[in-house]
């Protein structure tokens, strides 16, 4: 089986090289391969690139995620997060090959207190939630075979996200406050990615099984609640910070403006993921904590 990946060098993409790796050729182009296209603004050679691998899988892990940077500039973000895997799609069904494709919470509006559900109304409030849906969209009207995930703050020991910045600033800084009314579930790329294989193998033996997903850790948590215990642990690992797992100020969405609005409930119901697939998704904790070990033992000296 060849299994054609784009988006190898993100966090889920990376993660997703390994998993994917027992189910058959995995095959990655970079965004700038000569042989191959692996970028995502270049409509053409993708289509190209997928008919010369001809795959039986076709694994998109690339995005536009800059999502204040695609208010000002939502032509870009919608070539890459809309345009793109609707051609992606288009090749899968003209080829008979099965389509991976992630998602985010962002196309939800955040309203409410209870987990989103696959059948609910989606109501970005942002560019990228939006471009985001119109790729969900585009995949959905070619009627290929697809897994579709919709997952939430992802995090990696490799890549940028929240889990260093939080410990990147806590060393470099005297304050820290957090927003405290914005919910969701962190969760891995590991995680991501490791779904993602088992799902494929099970989609491949059974297609009725194919379809769009909620994929997130479970539990939830604030983004200050997130932050605590992540101090908290650095700080039982004795690295040197600034700033106490206790000391980090609390503040509202309301007093943090940013240039794209944010959901405050990310909340996924995932029992549709769980139930169709046989599958036990840990708690967030669990993998943070994984990564935090991973972090500190790799990146700081702590001798």
């Amino acid at each position: 089986m060849k299994i054609l990946l784009f988006g190898k060098d993100g966090q889920v993409g990376w993660e997703l090289q390994r998993s994917l790796a027992p189910l058959g050729e995995v095959i990655a182009p970079s965004r700038n391969d000569q042989g191959l296209c692996g970028n995502l603004a270049d409509l053409g050679g993708l289509a190209k690139t997928i008919c010369k691998v001809s795959p039986d899988v076709i694994v998109n892990a690339a995005a536009y995620t800059a999502v204040d940077k695609a208010e000002s500039e939502p032509e870009l973000a919608r070539v890459i997060n809309a345009m793109a895997p609707g051609v992606l799609a288009q090749e899968a069904k003209r080829s008979g090959a099965l389509l991976v494709h992630y998602s985010t919470d962002y196309v939800f509006n955040g309203g409410g207190t209870v987990p989103w559900l696959e059948t609910d109304p989606a109501f970005p409030l942002n560019i990228y939630g939006t471009t985001k849906l119109e790729g969900e969209r585009a995949i959905c009207t070619t009627n290929c075979q697809h897994l579709i995930f919709r997952t939430s703050w992802v995090y990696a020991a490799r890549g940028n996200n929240f889990v260093k910045a939080i410990l990147r600033l806590a060393q470099e800084q005297e304050s820290l406050a957090v927003v405290s009314d914005q919910v969701g579930a962190p969760t891995g790329a590991d995680l991501l990615a490791d779904i993602t294989a088992h799902t494929i193998g099970s989609v491949l033996q059974r297609p009725e099984m194919a379809g769009l997903y909620h994929l997130a850790a479970s539990g939830y948590t604030s983004f200050h609640e997130y932050a605590s215990f992540i101090l908290d642990f650095a700080q039982r690992a004795n690295l040197p910070l600034r700033v106490a797992s206790d000391a980090i100020r609390k503040i509202s969405t309301s007093a943090f403006p940013t240039v794209a609005k944010r959901p405050c409930n990310s909340r996924l119901g995932t029992k549709k993921l769980q139930s169709t697939f046989g599958l036990h998704l840990p708690d967030w904790r669990a993998g943070v904590t994984r990564v935090l070990t991973e972090i500190l033992d790799t990146d700081y000296d702590k001798s």
